[in-house]
């Protein structure tokens, strides 16, 4: 179960200093003028050994008030549907404004453990101006200052009280996720994988609910799909669209084994998908890059090639990734995504053991040894393969606290060459002995 915080709010009342807060983050774009939040960010945070992800819902204003009005009302009516829990911030400087009234009225009909966050209380001077948010009605208040983070704890302790355990799995079966921007052909793909339309629009609102998940069993491969492609919101409000989406594909990909990202070949890798790719990363899921509508790409001998190597320099450092050009109305290379992703599957899974690691690893370091640093020496004894959802190699050394990133990413780089990890995030640790 993906557990899932938004921020709410009208604009330029903390969310993104609050966002980048707790995600130990500079991402959102902070700026102390309103509607400057323009993309949605997402990122994880973890608190006493929780994990979840964090929405800055972000705030813009267009036309009327009205228009701004309604919205940002949208906004909060998706984060009530999608969120585990809302943070509704209002700012202790300027009081109740008929915007927080509105927002407050719709977040009262919900049935979501909301939490009043009450920011910019830098001084304890402000802490009985606080009081006045009790009128929501919405229970407890925690002023806070996203600025300084004090009054953050507090908040998150009680936070966590609201979230869900992680449930254990009981489909055995390896789990692939299919995400991309809306119209990338998602659909199309499972259409024709599956060799059947499937109609996923829901009376309710036309929009999914969930994703789907079909059980794929054919010519000798067996996995459930994760759909996230059921979006048909009929709305004027584009943005909450691409929102509404985003909140639906982090569900699916942190309950996936490998993340599929599709791409659109006419627009290329956009800046959504390259937060989607580093997501997947993050929760150490595997990943298969599809390019779709390649047959709308006119081409040299050299197109696939150059098209390739712009996709590895927008996603690096972690670029050990298929990357498969598709058309899935020609139904071009679609069984070889599928392919890809059982292969990802396997390098995912698979254990390497300690003798064979120790034989191919020790003679490389022995040869290229950490660089001496104070004088010191580093001697790395062995390394083993440690127990997890994703493959960690810990390597026991004297003084692992000596070891820098560049050589990390020599060593990782060796493990990649000589036992074949593509598509999958490694991790490499250095332990004393």
């Amino acid at each position: 179960m993906a557990n899932i915080i938004a921020i709410v709010g009208r604009p330029n009342v903390g969310k993104s200093t609050l966002y980048n807060r707790l995600t130990e983050s500079r991402r959102a774009i902070v700026d102390d003028f309103s509607g400057v939040t323009r993309d949605r960010h997402y990122g994880q945070s973890e608190w006493v050994g929780k994990k979840f992800t964090v929405i800055d819902t972000g705030g813009y204003v267009h036309g009327s008030d009205d228009v701004f009005e309604s919205a940002i009302r949208e906004q909060v009516m998706i984060a009530i549907e999608e969120a585990s829990v809302i943070l509704f911030m209002v700012d202790v400087t300027t009081g109740i404004t008929d915007l927080d009234d509105a927002i407050a009225d719709v977040l009262r009909r919900s049935n979501k453990p909301v939490f009043v966050v009450v920011n910019k209380v830098d001084h304890p001077l402000l802490q009985q101006e606080a009081s006045i948010f009790y009128s929501f009605g919405l229970g407890e208040i925690y002023p806070l200052s996203s600025m300084t983070g004090s009054g953050t704890g507090e908040l998150l302790d009680e936070v966590v009280n609201h979230l869900e355990p992680e449930e254990e799995e009981v489909d055995e079966r390896p789990k692939y996720t299919i995400v991309g921007r809306p119209n990338v052909g998602k659909s199309s793909f499972i259409n024709a994988l599956l060799g059947k339309e499937r109609n996923i629009v829901t009376a309710v609102a036309g929009t999914t609910r969930d994703s789907i998940r079909v059980h794929y069993n054919q010519y000798g491969h067996d996995f459930t799909l994760i759909d996230t492609a059921g979006l048909r919101r009929k709305t004027k409000v584009k943005e909450n669209i691409e929102f509404y989406s985003v909140m639906r594909t982090i569900k699916a990909l942190e309950e996936s084994d490998v993340v599929i990202l599709m791409l659109d070949a006419t627009e290329g890798i956009e800046a959504q998908d390259i937060n989607i790719f580093h997501l997947a990363e993050k929760n150490r899921k595997g990943v298969v890059i599809l390019v779709n509508k390649w047959d709308l790409i006119e081409k040299n001998n050299k197109t696939t090639q150059v098209f390739e190597e712009l996709i590895r320099e927008k996603i690096a450092p972690f670029t050990d990734v298929p990357i498969i050009f598709t058309s899935v109305t020609e139904k071009q290379r679609i069984f070889k995504a599928i392919e890809a992703a059982s292969g990802v599957y396997a390098n995912k899974v698979k254990k390497i053991s300690t003798s064979k690691l120790n034989e191919v690893m020790l003679p490389i370091i022995e040869n290229y040894p950490p660089p001496a640093t104070k004088g010191k020496y580093i001697k790395i004894k062995y390394v083993t393969q440690v127990g997890a959802k994703s493959p960690m190699f810990a390597f026991f050394c004297n003084l692992p606290q000596y070891i820098k990133e560049p050589y990390k990413r020599f060593v990782e780089n060796k493990l990649r060459e000589h036992f074949d990890f593509e598509g999958v995030p490694i991790e490499v640790y250095f332990r004393r002995k």
